[in-house]
Parts: structure tokens; sequence; C-alpha cells
């Protein structure tokens, strides 16, 4: 049991920012990672889809013999995870955006939270707002347009920068200390909101939040993997195969992709 892989899916290929953190956390362990850039992106989807999506993803996985699936999407963790976790035995962990710290740490107590229209009009959203910003003001903006940017490769192209400037100047100008970061696909862009930014502007992402309660699941069910030796990663994607490629070619292990279809 504890020699079965991970199962990873997102809307695309943002999910790889939290794939990345895992294996760096735990590379003993297998790996297979679904991108459903063929329905990027979830967030300008209605909840009924964003359901459907995630139980054809959650059911690919499973029947790939995946241990544990992570949701590395928040839109789908925030519209549909409680009923993946209801309908499935396998253990599920999600993605919420990092509102938590970025609420302690705050000075200005203004803090700033990019993320999809999915993700932020969601009833998890709101009551992790609720449940950890208490006296801090959340500035939500939506990334519209972004997500199909990052999936085509154009992160530092003037049309991201020309929208990026458009998303951050009213909550730079309101006075933001920490941005969040509310979608996987985001953190691709980091070197660009670093440009952009005030320099005491801090950027949180979950990926590492979410490989250690990763790991700290698979202990708690028996199920890390008793071997130092790397595990086997394989990628799946049903659109552009080059696009993911991209996306990992910083990582120095091979790489399998397929295509499927829903």
């Amino acid at each position: 049991m504890n020699k079965r892989p991970i199962g990873i899916f997102d809307s695309g290929v943002g999910g790889t920012s939290i794939w990345k953190e895992i294996q760096k956390l735990m590379p003993y362990e297998s790996t297979i990672y679904l991108a459903d850039s063929k329905n990027a992106p979830y967030g300008e989807k209605s909840e009924e889809r964003i359901v459907e999506l995630s139980v054809k993803n959650t059911e690919f996985l499973i029947e790939k013999g995946c241990k544990l699936i992570v949701v590395a999407c928040n839109t789908a963790t925030t519209n549909a995870i409680a009923l993946l976790r209801e309908r499935y035995e396998v253990s599920f962990i999600g993605i919420e955006p990092a509102i938590k710290p970025a609420a302690l740490f705050s000075k200005s107590k203004t803090v700033g939270i990019l993320a999809t229209k999915g993700t932020l009009s969601s009833s998890l959203f709101s009551s992790t707002s609720v449940n950890h910003a208490h006296g801090i003001r959340i500035l939500e903006q939506e990334g519209t347009g972004l997500v199909p940017l990052i999936e085509q490769g154009q992160i530092e192209t003037k049309e991201t920068e020309v929208l990026l400037k458009k998303y951050l100047r009213p909550m730079v100008k309101e006075g933001i200390d920490y941005l969040v970061l509310g979608c996987t696909h985001y953190p691709y862009l980091i070197p660009v909101l670093k440009k952009l930014l005030p320099e005491h502007v801090k950027i949180i992402d979950s990926g590492a939040a979410v490989a250690k309660q990763t790991k700290a699941v698979l202990e708690r069910d028996g199920l890390l993997k008793n071997t130092d030796k790397n595990g086997r990663y394989q990628f799946f994607t049903n659109s552009d195969v080059d696009i993911l490629r991209c996306f990992l070619s910083d990582v120095p292990v091979p790489v399998e992709t397929a295509y499927w279809s829903f």
C-alpha cells in the first residue's frame, strides 16, 4: 500500500508548483500528476461543473492506484473537496489561500489576495477569512485572464504585466504589506510580481505547507513509502504536452506525458 503513488490534479499546469514542493520534501514518493488544461480555468465555471470535473479527475487517479489525492487547485478545493471526501475512501489534501499567516504577521493590518472568481465566491474561502482574519482588512482581487496566459506559457510578457499592474495597483494604494496567492498557477508569476510590488510587500503561497500536510497525513495513515529510493513520476495532460514539459524543465527527473479526454 505505501508504495502506491500520490495523486495530484489541477485545472492545468499550475499545480506543478505544488508537485515540486511535494517532490522536494518526499523525493522517495511516487506521484501521478493530472493536468486538466483542456478545461482551464476552473475559476470561471459553475460550482456544478467544477464538481463534475473534480470527480472525473479523482476517478482517473483512483483507477491509477493512488493512495492519497492532492487537489492542487484552490477553486476545486473550495467548491468540491467536501463532496470528494464524502464519496471516496482515499484521503484528500486541499489547497486554501494562506490567509492565516498573512493576517498573523501583517503590520499594516491590510492584506491582499489574488485569486480566481471561483475561489473568492466560495463558502469555504468566506469561512477561512472570517476565522483567521480578525481585525485584518482583506482586499480581494479576481485574477481574471491570468490562468489562460500562464497555461500558454506567457509568464513574463507585456500582456501579463499589464493585467498584474491593473490588479495590484489598487491593493498597493490601500497599503497592503502581504499578498496572498490564491491560485496554484500564480506562484509562476512571482518573478514578475516582485518587480511590480514595493519591496516591503511579502508574497505568500501555500505550496510548502501543502507538502508538509501531505506528509503528515501519509504518516498518520501509515502510508509513507519506507525506502529512500526515488519514486516514479508520471504526468498526464489533455492539452499541449510541450507546455507541461516547459513547466517541468527545471526538474532533473524523467517525465512521462499522455493525453486523455472528458
